[in-house]
């Protein structure tokens, strides 16, 4: 596996329309289009491209609790990666873009970090989800 770009980071938030604000007016991104989510949130764009994902929750995340859902990475080498995953007892699931079909590989780090790594759809393997017994 080879990791070719840094992708998106997703942030929790109850307050999706001022959090689109801010990033627009402050920091000149631009707000674009976004898949059809079963939940509420906006992408912010860089040029072409979606840095920003937000996802709306019901309420804010406390002082204590996760704010950033995750950071994502593109990578080549899906079955590979999986593959060193499993050798190395590491836990992930792997999600199905409904946008593009890309393959969105969900780990932990050893401090709970949620990390995606996104691997191109023409990419294959099997894609059930691993748990070390």
């Amino acid at each position: 596996m080879s990791i070719i770009d840094f992708d998106h980071i997703n942030i929790r938030t109850a307050n999706v329309t001022a959090m689109t604000s801010f990033y627009a007016e402050v920091l000149g991104l631009e707000e674009g289009w976004r898949p059809d989510f079963s939940f509420p949130g906006a992408w912010l764009y860089l040029a072409d491209r979606p840095l920003i994902h937000l996802r709306g929750v019901d309420i804010t995340p406390g002082a204590s609790e996760v704010r950033i859902e995750h950071f994502a990475f593109r990578a080549t080498g899906l079955n590979a990666f999986l593959t060193a995953l499993r050798e190395r007892r590491v836990a992930y699931n792997v999600n199905v873009s409904p946008s593009n079909n890309n393959r969105m590989v969900n780990v932990y780090d050893p401090d709970n970090n949620h990390v995606e790594i996104q691997f191109d759809a023409s990419e294959t393997s099997d894609l059930s989800a691993y748990t070390p017994t």
